[in-house]
Order: structure tokens, then sequence, then C-alpha cells
């Protein structure tokens, strides 16, 4: 049997603060969980919720930065919380070559992540300032760094090789993938349940939300995935461009229409849907307004043909296909756009059932030879589990 412990599950994004406090034993227990969003923006918003959803606290917040984020959430911690958590886990978005796994914080390891701000300047400042703050708040408090992108350290090399010089490779330059802890969280699902594809099959699982990625999976390990170097490559997603010709940054930075921290904010901010419709990043408000509005209609279709396009890269990269999950905002909450990508990959097998697509679960048709289904994803419980393993030396 094993003890009870309270874990912090700590995620920061560049411009909120998502926190969950969980009791870890045999299982999961959440007690809240909350978040701080549009820091730096007007009208920040703060919000605490049970178990259940209901509200806890919910007030307007003016944060103008990560630190003062830092100092709102960690105190609202120490006033309402049960106490000091037992440790504290926090979602590291990049690990560069080095971190293949979650690790203890210590003082070498901040050294090491912050060599890779470079590596990933819209998260891991972020990261770092959440790290450090808890350490300076909570002296001598247990924190694991959980890196995304350590799932994908098993693809094999040729999948990690960018087509540059060997001077720049030799600075770390390759492809890692992201949404890992993500990705992890529904393989452990997956076999929990006995699943047999979860260990030998050929999975693609989606990550569809505000960034989207998918990765291709061989009898349990990440064998491929599209994002590569950063989370800016591979799907079109909600205000990154995805994939995108190098040829076109060239173009803008030749011409003079922006420099680097222009084109830094055009490929992450501006792009993707949001920059495709010129109306919102939000796949709902595009599919309300499509049928009157040519450029969300126009957004709402090249997502879901980019998806279409990878899924039939992966097919061929694993050989085959036997699973597809779809997780992720839009991927667990959109019945039309699951419908709308998978239309036309009939002859790799896929055959949706449009009753059970309202739904979650699985959604293929009995007779399809390849399963399609849809789940929950939960990268804070994957925190905690990683957490935990590592503060009893796993």
């Amino acid at each position: 049997m094993k003890p009870v412990i309270t874990i912090l599950a700590v995620n920061t994004g560049s411009s909120s603060i998502k926190f969950s406090l969980y009791e870890s034993g045999e299982n999961e227990e959440l007690l809240f969980s909350g978040a701080l969003t549009r820091i730096g923006l007007k009208d920040g918003h703060f919000s605490v919720v049970d178990p259940e959803g209901r509200f806890i606290d919910c007030e307007r917040v003016d944060a103008p930065d990560h630190p003062a984020a830092c100092r709102y959430v960690f105190s609202w911690l120490r006033q309402h919380g049960p106490g000091m958590p037992d440790a504290v886990g926090h979602r590291v978005v990049h690990g560069g070559p080095r971190h293949t796994a979650p690790e203890q914080v210590t003082p070498a390891l901040l050294d090491s992540i912050a060599e890779l701000v470079p590596y990933a300047p819209e998260h891991l400042p972020q990261a770092l300032n959440a790290i450090r703050y808890v350490a300076s708040e909570l002296p001598g408090i247990f924190q694991v760094a959980c890196f995304d992108t350590a799932f994908h350290s098993t693809m094999p090399p040729v999948a990690k090789l960018c087509p540059i010089p060997a001077e720049f490779r030799r600075e770390g330059v390759q492809r890692y993938g992201f949404h890992g802890l993500s990705y992890q969280y529904i393989l452990s699902e997956l076999q929990a349940e006995g699943e047999p594809l979860a260990r030998k099959g050929r999975v693609i699982l989606a990550h569809l939300g505000h960034g989207a990625s998918m990765a291709a999976l061989l009898d349990g390990r990440s064998v491929e995935t599209t994002m590569g170097f950063s989370p800016a490559g591979g799907l079109v997603m909600s205000t990154r461009t995805g994939d995108l010709d190098p040829g076109v940054v060239l173009f803008l930075l030749q011409q003079g229409h922006l420099d680097s921290a222009g084109l830094r904010d055009m490929v992450n901010k501006k792009s993707g849907l949001l920059g495709v419709s010129g109306l919102s990043d939000d796949m709902r408000d595009l599919l309300d307004a499509e049928a009157k509005h040519e450029a969300a209609r126009l957004a709402v279709e090249l997502f879901c043909y980019s998806a279409r396009k990878h899924i039939g890269a992966l097919t061929a990269v694993l050989g085959g296909l036997d699973m597809i999950v779809f997780t992720g905002g839009i991927g667990l909450h959109s019945h039309e756009i699951r419908a709308r990508i998978c239309a036309g990959l009939e002859f790799l097998g896929i055959h949706i059932d449009h009753e059970k697509n309202m739904n979650y679960g699985i959604i293929s048709q009995d007779t399809s030879r390849v399963v399609v289904r849809v789940m929950e994803t939960n990268e804070e419980v994957m925190i905690v589990r990683q957490t935990r393993s590592v503060l009893e030396g796993g």
C-alpha cells in the first residue's frame, strides 16, 4: 500500500500559470485546480475549482509579468491550501539533448535548463521562474522537472536529424517533439485498460488543441512526431504556422518586412487559424462563422487538410495503422473536426460511426480496420506520477 502524499503540479505557459493539487497514493485524487491567465495583458483572470468544477475562488487579477503571477498564485496556495505539499512537479517544455527523463531540481539542473532558453524562449523562462520562486518561498521542498520532449527520445536517429551542417547540429539543433506528457498519459491509460495495441501495434496519437501535434507509436514507443526543434512546426495550429517553407522566413527578413523578434511573434502568435481567418484563433468561433465567413471556412479546411496529410505521413513511417486516438481541446470536444479529418481516409481503413462520434470512447465502426478513439488527456496527473517516481528514487 503506497503512502498518501500531496503533490502540486505546475504548468507554466507563455501567458498563464496552471496548477493542480493531488493526493497521490494507489491512485491520484484531485483536491483542486486553478489557473491565472492573460499574464501581462489586461483583464487577467484567476480561478480555482474543486474536483466537481465548482468555483472555490474566481476574480479578476492584473499580473504584469510572470514574477507577479507567481507571487499571486503561491500566496493564494499558502493561505488557502491544506499546507505545504510534499513535492512540486513542473512541466518543462524543452529538455534539449541531455534531459530525457524527469529529474529532481538541483542548482546544476537549473543552470542546464537556463542554457536551453534559446531553444524555447516562449516557455522556458517562465518555467524557470516558477521553479526558482518555489525554491525561494518553500525552501527545501522537493521539486521535479518533467520534460515534454522526453517521451520522443526513443525516436530513431534519422527521425531526429535536421538536414543542416554538422556545426549547427552539434549545437543541439535536431527534431525533439513535444506534448510528451499528454502522450505518456494516453499511452499509460491504454496500457492500464489492457489495450493490446498500446504494447504491440501501430498507433497515432493526435493532440489537437491551441497547440497541435501528432505522434506515431510503434509497440508503445514514439518513433516519429509532427513537431520538431520547436513547438511551432508540424500541423497548422491556433496561432502557430506549423511547417513553413524557410524561404518564406528568408523573404520576410531580406525584404525588411520583419526582424527576428517580429518573425518570432508572427510564427507563434499571429499565424495558423488566426492568421488565415483574420477572425479568431478559436476553432469554435470559426465553426460558428464559416457559413458566412469565407476566410473562417478556409482556416477550418486548412486545419483538417493539414491533419489528414500528417496522418498519411505517420502511417507511412509506421508501415500501416491500427489505431488513432484524438485528444486535446479540439480533439476531445469537436466531433465535427474529427469527422472532417477522417473523411477521405477510408483507404487507410478508417471508418467513423457518426453516432458514436458524438461521444467519447471508440468512435469507429465495428467493421473499421483502424480503431478510432477519443480520450481525455491529463498532463497534470502525469506530472504527479513522474514527480512521485523521482521522489521514490525511480
